[in-house]
């Protein structure tokens, strides 16, 4: 395995190689699951980043928004998680999450007329910031080596895997992040859940709307923060197993 992953890149003989290998670990004698296994069917299903950042994470290659995806971050907690488990969301807690967790994944994303309309305004965001930073970005599903469930939707992330972007269309947040040049609090835990699954030490901030000027925040990586929300994550993760 290691000699396959070392220079990031998985090739076709390799990925049969890495097959039989699943095979044989799948035949073994099974032990008590500690965490939910991954939706992918074999390796050709997911794709080792080809970056120095290879041993932070995995691509999985999911579209977002699709069913597939909706099942995947079910199975995890991700980055629009991480304020309700540190209690910082002003519209969801903890427990809401938890039962959320509990529960079946939602077929369909429910979205409100805001959320509908940064959805719809996301591509022009990522192409003005690409435009405007140099830096080819493009949406990623991401997954943590080291905690299965550790997870990340992440709206741009470069080939290289040195830059990632975090997009936000909303008035509010524009209002909001234009008014104190820095971002909302709301968004704080989302944002260095993103920086403890790809290990960067810093993220872009994007804010979006038609015919405003683009706002810009670099985020720095805050290692206190991040220790804080992997371990109240990882308790939270263990409430969701106690009732699978």
């Amino acid at each position: 395995m290691e000699r396959i992953l070392e220079d990031g890149m998985v090739t076709k003989k390799e990925k049969g190689d890495l097959n039989r290998l699943l095979q044989n670990v799948t035949t073994a004698p099974k032990t008590p699951a500690t965490q939910p296994p991954l939706l992918a069917a074999s390796v050709a299903d997911l794709v080792v980043t080809p970056t120095p950042k290879a041993s932070h994470y995995i691509i999985v290659k999911l579209e977002q928004g699709t069913r597939e995806w909706l099942e995947w971050r079910h199975k995890g907690i991700g980055a629009s998680d991480a304020p309700a488990v540190m209690g910082e969301n002003p519209w969801k807690t903890a427990a809401q999450l938890l039962c959320e967790k509990r529960g079946r994944a939602a077929r369909e994303s429910v979205q409100n007329a805001a959320m509908a309309r940064g959805t719809i305004l996301e591509p022009e965001a990522r192409r003005r910031y690409i435009s405007r930073t140099g830096k080819d970005v493009q949406p990623a599903c991401l997954q943590s080596m080291e905690h299965e469930w550790l997870r990340a939707s992440v709206d741009g992330l470069t080939n290289s895997g040195d830059v990632v972007v975090e997009i936000k269309c909303g008035e509010s947040v524009y209002r909001n992040t234009s008014q104190s040049g820095c971002v909302p609090d709301y968004y704080y835990g989302q944002l260095q859940h993103i920086l403890a699954v790809t290990g960067l030490q810093s993220l872009d901030f994007w804010c979006y709307l038609p015919r405003l000027p683009d706002l810009l925040v670099p985020v720095k990586r805050d290692n206190n923060y991040i220790e804080r929300l992997l371990n109240l994550e990882f308790q939270f993760w263990k409430d969701v197993l106690r009732s699978a």
